[in-house]
């Protein structure tokens, strides 16, 4: 493999967060790392491409192998650091661009929402593969950036999967590669291909608030029932079975239906 291969590395939970710089070590021996990622917290902006973004680039160190890094933090949401590092900051276009490692796990339906997966869709619609990683906590880890949450399993798929993706390309209808990795994982856990679940893992709830003029933040609480979780699914495989999900994903949401069929439903 080229040494120098060309990787866009970001996240959604900030230029400061631990995740962010494990992957950059284990991405570190498989090509050349660029470090683009928001400045501060962005987890569930989706893909989203604010107008009330700065845009504002800040060049900083990080110590990686004995040796200082410039990284860049962005005034923009993931998505948006993605196209800065692109089209900015990069000296030529990246052979792979990772989003990752993100504090909490994004399994499900609701991976729109996800800042980790909205930046690895927003370089898959700029035609680069794509590995969005996230490694299962505790929820009250999910917004703290905490030196106690372990990223030594979720980087060393990090580096397999980046290996993998930067040596073969991905198949056609394939845009995105999803992985969570479950909290107690260790290098020997096994990993499979699974299915995005259709039932809701992260469930919200009305806001309890005595006037609609007080700020609130929309409560929300994951799914812990299992019972009715097909065994293909990724979030079946990571919480029920403890393994690795790795999940296709496709730029192309149009339903697996007979159009035709469908149009004839309304034309009568």
């Amino acid at each position: 493999m080229n040494p120098r291969r060309q990787i866009l590395l970001t996240n959604d939970d900030g230029i400061d967060s631990p995740g962010l710089w494990a992957a950059a070590e284990a991405l570190s021996t498989l090509g050349y790392v660029h470090v683009v990622a928001p400045i501060e917290q962005w987890s569930g902006a989706g893909r989203s491409l604010l107008g009330s973004s700065d845009g504002r680039i800040k060049p900083q160190t990080l110590r990686v192998h004995d040796k200082d890094w410039t990284i860049y933090g962005v005034g923009g949401t993931p998505a948006q650091a993605v196209l800065h590092g692109l089209f900015e900051l990069m000296p030529t276009p990246p052979d792979l661009v990772v989003s990752g490692i993100n504090y909490g796990e994004n399994p499900g339906e609701g991976i729109t929402a996800s800042g980790t997966i909205g930046a690895a869709l927003e370089a898959a619609s700029n035609g680069f593969p794509a590995l969005a990683i996230s490694l299962e906590t505790c929820p009250e880890h999910y917004l703290s950036l905490s030196t106690d949450v372990d990223f030594s399993a979720a980087a060393h798929f990090t580096h397999h999967f980046a290996r993998v993706l930067l040596e073969k390309p991905l198949p056609a209808d394939v845009d995105v590669l999803k992985i969570e990795v479950p909290m107690d994982a260790t290098h020997q856990t096994p990993w499979k291909m699974t299915r995005l679940s259709r039932q809701r893992y992260y469930r919200s709830f009305k806001p309890l608030r005595a006037a609609w003029e007080q700020p609130v933040k929309f409560p929300y609480a994951r799914r812990d029932e299992f019972d009715n979780e097909p065994q293909d699914t990724d979030v079946y495989t990571l919480r029920v079975e403890h393994q690795v999900a790795v999940t296709p994903l496709s730029l192309d949401f149009t339903s697996r239906i007979a159009l035709m069929e469908l149009q004839q439903t309304f034309e009568n």
